[in-house]
């Protein structure tokens, strides 16, 4: 079962009132599996159901119904515009739609009860091979790719991570993040039902929601981290937990600063993707470096290898393509078997896509998506992410994304999109370019900045790139 916390025979299961608590509302552990089942004992056939994944207690009963059944639950993003909804629910051939109707869908919709009314259905425990559900890549190459996870890759991802992170039924887990997508719905609510542990959403990332959740594990991405770390007072608030998580993009070093002095907690880092789970994770009990995502996860492989095949010395500063191996990854993309076999190399290996570094004792730096953050000029490879960290050390930057731009001499040159407060904007860039030039070799600075009032984001934080 992957979600064995809900199984009261299981050896240590305990409860509480407020076991899972999103916003004002919670429940019990019993509460959640006594409505589940209810829910799933209405579910019309073994679907793919569609969950609208809004940041409610329903949508974590809606989810943990399919799971129970062994039926394929397919998140959708509460945002999704007409034509991408459409995508998923043909692409996914949903059959039923749980939770209140939307108004884009024609689908049958199941409602969601929190108090378990009607008969409890007796259910099969769904095959571990058995696919749990279809996550949806955010497609900005193109149309989002339907990645299907099947129970034992979900269950052998949140094991590791709870080896990696000591994450024990004692532990309460506060996040803001969304429920459509592998680190809030998976690591933030799924983990907790699987492990045992509370968890708490606060329906938004907002410092001050943070700093007034009893937690012992707060999970954010960067952009959270940031507006904590200028948020003194809710910063200081977390110097209770034991554990600060970031991911989904790199956490800049002088955030990864500020947090460690405020809460007296230096974060962990770690690096996954729908496709793998989290492979790559900083220990509770290890090291924990600024700008690094650690090392592999329990059960994970990983190699560093050049354009050509060939391995990538362990010397901290090589660039190489980042491939992985472990019991979390996906079955493959759905109605895609081209691409699911380019995604992978012929003796196995999961093809990321990312650039990194690695050193002798494993530790794993991030450098970025090859398409967009490896920048190849005047032939030298250069990581976008370096350049970053530089000029976020400077006052003046609030953020910043550096690309490759085509160039007829270098062939790519570096080019920085900066949000800053600063008005004399025309002396700032040349300030900036000298600033990354006394941090970093001379090959390594911008050749250009360019000011702007914010950065193309997607749910998660994540600088969009491509739309600069």
């Amino acid at each position: 079962m992957l979600l064995t916390s809900l199984d009261p025979t299981h050896p240590g299961a305990t409860d509480a009132a407020a076991a899972i608590t999103v916003g004002p509302d919670s429940m019990s552990r019993a509460q959640v599996y006594q409505a589940a089942r209810a829910l799933a004992g209405s579910l019309p056939d073994s679907g793919p159901a569609a969950v609208h994944a809004t940041p409610t207690l329903e949508t974590i009963i809606a989810v943990t119904a399919c799971l129970l059944a062994g039926v394929t639950v397919v998140p959708v993003p509460p945002d999704s515009g007409s034509a991408e909804l459409h995508h998923i629910l043909t692409d996914a051939k949903v059959t039923c739609w749980v939770g209140p109707p939307h108004p884009s869908s024609d689908l049958p919709a199941i409602p969601v009860g929190r108090h378990g009314r009607g008969e409890a259905t007796a259910l099969i425990a769904p095959a571990d091979d058995d696919l749990a559900m279809i996550m949806y890549t955010s497609g900005t190459t193109g149309a989002p790719k339907g990645v299907k996870l099947s129970h034992r890759a979900l269950a052998a991802g949140i094991d590791a991570l709870a080896d990696a992170w000591q994450w024990t039924p004692d532990d309460t887990v506060v996040h803001g993040l969304p429920l459509f997508h592998l680190h809030g719905l998976v690591l933030g609510v799924l983990g907790s039902l699987r492990i045992g542990s509370r968890v708490v959403h606060t329906e938004k990332p907002r410092p001050e929601r943070y700093a007034t959740a009893m937690g012992t594990m707060y999970f954010a991405v960067p952009t959270v981290w940031s507006r904590i770390a200028a948020d003194e007072s809710s910063a200081r608030a977390l110097r209770r937990a034991r554990l600060l998580v970031s991911g989904s993009a790199p956490l800049p070093t002088p955030v990864f600063d500020r947090i460690a002095e405020l809460t007296g907690s230096a974060p962990i880092e770690r690096y996954g993707m729908s496709e793998t789970m989290i492979t790559l994770s900083t220990r509770a009990d290890g090291q924990r470096r600024p700008g690094s995502v650690g090392q592999p996860v329990r059960g994970v492989e990983t190699r560093l290898v050049t354009e050509n095949g060939q391995p990538v010395p362990d010397d901290g500063v090589s660039i190489g393509r980042l491939q992985v191996r472990g019991p979390m990854l996906f079955d493959g993309y759905l109605n895609r078997p081209e691409e699911t076999a380019a995604a992978w190399t012929d003796n196995g290996w999961f093809i990321t896509g990312d650039v990194a570094t690695r050193d002798a004792t494993g530790f794993h730096r991030i450098v970025g998506r090859e398409s967009v953050d490896l920048i190849k000029s005047g032939g030298y490879r250069i990581g976008a992410g370096e350049v970053e960290t530089a000029l976020l050390a400077h006052p003046s930057v609030q953020e910043v994304a550096v690309v490759g731009q085509a160039d007829p001499d270098l062939g790519q040159r570096v080019v920085a999109y900066v949000v800053t407060e600063q008005q004399n904007r025309s002396t700032l860039a040349e300030t900036l370019i000298s600033f990354v030039t006394d941090t970093l070799s001379h090959h390594k600075r911008p050749r250009e900045v360019v000011f702007v009032d914010e950065l193309p984001r997607n749910a998660l934080g994540k600088v969009q790139k491509k739309q600069l």
